[in-house]
């Protein structure tokens, strides 16, 4: 995508690193962009970053200016020709928004704080046909100011790169600079240095003489500029004369934030500085001019998202409460420091990473951009189930990789968290006119992927995707099952109802040979397509990343063996059984245990059951995760013990051999498709047989991997006839 931003200037301060990082990131992920603003400090980065960059006096509102910006706004837009215009600030979006709308180019906002809107200047502002929202708060303000319709509002955060604010920065360039001393305490803090925005920094000034006396050594190193700089400089000397000593030392405006923050042993900011020194694995105290939090932890998480860490609605900060809490925060155990640090880091990855941030842009985008075609997605979507999860956002990566002509809808049962997670526009599943509209507004219906023409699970389950696909032929739209796993369907009216919408679908592709089969066995004759599941195409998250939260879990490094084990009814003394071999595996075989949470609801209480009947000692990964970032996890392991299909899957995917335990002949289909061994049928589990097996297997191990690494390899090519099948079918739609 073509993507043109304008903003005021790209000086240092956090809507300007917002917008710095976020085209960045977007560049990252093959986009194509450029920015118009009045320059600043940051041009050399986003150049050398590959972003163009045009300068235009959009920082000032005289109208001389105004029409000078204007006119070099146009001259940029008609030559870049972009495929979307996002403004950063009420002038540029005021001079872009009519612009864009007379030459219909997709056009919309970020709001990055409130605005004054008295008198005319309400009427500067144009909020596009989207707009992005910081925080909750700034969204509540947008309909209440501005009467902006909330579903034209997307809350996005302010991403962090975990790879420039990391933990892995000393900050040493940064102490030897001005002189720190490495062996006494360091308290960072970041902000402008404005009238409104350095109450914090006055305040650290006033109080340093009593945190000397509370932290002996204490060096506080406070970086920003603005129009109150050299005052606070001149009451920074003053301390420093009245201590004999450096003990406050300003930095003045800086780019190197990262370096600041990496320096302290404790971090004072708010909105986006507190965000970053918590990627760094700081302990943070969130304040500023709006309001004081406190040290941050788990007991502020919920508040502090809500106003995006600016603590806007929160009690005033005090000089006395923020010598308390520094005293405090100083004072405790290295471990708890250490704790702290690294669940402000977690917050960043769960909630607050710069790809998560380009990911609500492209989503907005998609929104207002103009696409040939339109294709409504049905799963079992909205759930919380990683492995339906994953099928989702590998479609859609598929599907977007393959053209950019396509937008997807999804029925979800959590819109929120869909649109939220994977930047889809997503409508609540079981509202029968949202869902009527979308299909029929919709070029296509893509059925799946996953096992959805079942009725293990129950008929109910099954009626509900039928009858979305008999909706969309009754719309005389074409239906695609999309690499389904079909089966199994035992109630003769239910393998009627499945034969006979198979047979009417426009298009149908299978994951597997066992799927295929079980249509034959229903009398279908129409022809299918075995491809493979959309998941083997999906990226997983890093090795970095991995790593991170196997440590979070406790897994040292070495070798392990990720188990995923779900509920289920008439086991017997499977969980016993299952138990045992993991100790088994522990102790001949020398893996550490670690269990995976698919679908957290489901399978933490058979995990824990698991868990509490070995005699060797086991981990639990029990932290948000997206798919990607389970199939990185599992792409570390050893070996692989599953029940859910998924889970063989995404080992498969990234070419870990594994067993498997079989509670549905899906299972074990999937297992014979990649040959590889089941452990047993979870419903006459014999323990020491699948010890055995599981003895064999690390006999022959290599062998194993060998034959699971081609047949990961094909899948992964088999799995991209499913979206080139899917535009062939779109395409004939218009002839």
């Amino acid at each position: 995508m073509k993507i043109l931003m304008a903003t005021m200037g790209l000086d240092i301060g956090g809507a300007e690193t917002h917008i710095v990082e976020l085209a960045k990131e977007l560049k990252n992920e093959g986009h194509d962009v450029a920015i118009v603003s009045n320059g600043g400090v940051y041009v050399s980065e986003i150049t050398a970053a590959g972003i163009r960059h045009y300068e235009a006096p959009l920082h000032r509102r005289s109208l001389r200016d105004m029409a000078s910006a204007r006119r070099i706004l146009r001259q940029v837009i008609v030559g870049e020709a972009p495929d979307v215009v996002h403004a950063h600030a009420r002038i540029p979006a005021f001079l872009c928004g009519g612009f864009c709308k007379k030459r219909g180019i997709p056009f919309v906002t970020t709001a990055h704080w409130v605005f004054d809107t008295s008198g005319v200047l309400r009427y500067l502002t144009n909020w596009g046909e989207r707009t992005v929202a910081v925080s909750e708060d700034i969204k509540a303000y947008l309909i209440r100011e501005y009467n902006t319709p909330a579903e034209h509002i997307t809350v996005t955060i302010n991403g962090i790169d975990t790879e420039k604010f990391s933990p892995r920065l000393t900050g040493a360039g940064v102490m030897s600079e001005f002189g720190l001393d490495p062996d006494r305490p360091v308290l960072s803090y970041v902000s402008r240095m404005d009238e409104d925005r350095a109450l914090v920094a006055r305040q650290l000034i006033a109080i340093a003489p009593e945190l000397d006396r509370a932290v002996p050594g204490i060096q506080l190193l406070i970086a920003g500029g603005g129009n109150v700089l050299d005052e606070l400089k001149a009451q920074a000397a003053q301390v420093n004369a009245r201590l004999g000593r450096p003990c406050v030392t300003m930095t003045g405006p800086r780019t190197d934030i990262n370096e600041i923050a990496a320096a302290g042993q404790l971090f004072v900011g708010v909105s986006r500085s507190a965000l970053e020194a918590m990627a760094a694995g700081k302990p943070v105290i969130v304040a500023g001019n709006e309001g004081y939090h406190g040290l941050f932890g788990p007991d502020k998480l919920a508040e502090a998202r809500a106003g995006n860490f600016c603590c806007r609605g929160m009690p005033v900060s005090r000089p006395e409460r923020l010598l308390a809490d520094v005293t405090a925060a100083f004072r405790l155990p290295p471990e708890e420091k250490e704790r702290l640090g690294a669940y402000g880091r977690q917050v960043i990855f769960d909630h607050y990473s710069v790809h998560r941030m380009a990911a609500d842009c492209l989503s907005v985008y998609e929104q207002v951009r103009r696409k040939k075609y339109r294709v409504v997605m049905s799963g079992y979507y909205g759930f919380g189930n990683a492995g339906d999860d994953a099928i989702l956002e590998s479609i859609q990566q598929a599907i977007r990789a393959a053209s950019d002509d396509v937008s997807v809808t999804v029925l979800s049962n959590d819109p929120e968290q869909t649109h939220r997670q994977y930047g889809l526009e997503a409508i609540p599943r079981f509202r029968i006119w949202k869902v009527f509209q979308a299909l029929r507004r919709g070029d296509a219906l893509l059925s799946g992927g996953g096992s959805l023409l079942q009725d293990t699970t129950s008929t109910r389950s099954l009626l509900y995707y039928l009858s979305v696909i008999r909706c969309a032929r009754l719309l005389g739209k074409p239906v695609m099952l999309y690499a389904n796993g079909i089966g199994p369907v035992k109630k003769p009216a239910n393998r009627r109802r499945v034969k006979k919408v198979v047979e009417g679908a426009a298009l149908v592709t299978l994951r597997d040979h066992a799927s295929a089969k079980e249509l034959e066995a229903m009398g279908v004759t129409r022809p299918v397509q075995v491809t493979a599941d959309p998941v083997f195409h999906l990226e997983p998250a890093g090795t970095e990343r991995a790593r991170e939260l196997l440590s979070a879990a406790g897994i040292p490094q070495g070798p392990f063996v990720a188990v995923s084990v779900r509920d289920w009814q008439d086991v017997g003394n499977f969980y016993t059984q299952l138990a045992r071999l993991c100790d088994h595996l522990r102790r001949k075989h020398a893996l550490e245990v670690l269990f995976l949470l698919m679908q957290p609801d489901r399978d933490r209480s058979a995990t824990a059951r698991v868990q509490g009947l070995m005699e060797e000692p086991a981990h639990v990964l029990d932290v948000p995760c997206t798919p990607r970032e389970l199939m990185g996890v599992l792409g570390q392991a050893k070996l692989c013990l599953a029940m859910r299909l998924h889970t063989l899957i995404f080992a498969a995917r990234m070419a870990v051999p594994a067993m498997g335990l079989v509670y549905d002949p899906k299972v074990a289909s999937y297992l014979e498709e990649l040959d590889l061994p089941a452990a047993g049928d979870v419903e006459r589990f014999d323990g020491p047989e699948a010890v055995r097996r599981a003895d064999r297997l690390m006999a022959d191990y290599d062998n194993v991997l060998a034959r699971l690494r081609e047949k990961s390899t094909r899948l992964s090519q088999a799995a991209r006839k499913n979206e080139r099948l899917l535009l062939e079918l779109l395409e004939r739609t218009r002839e």
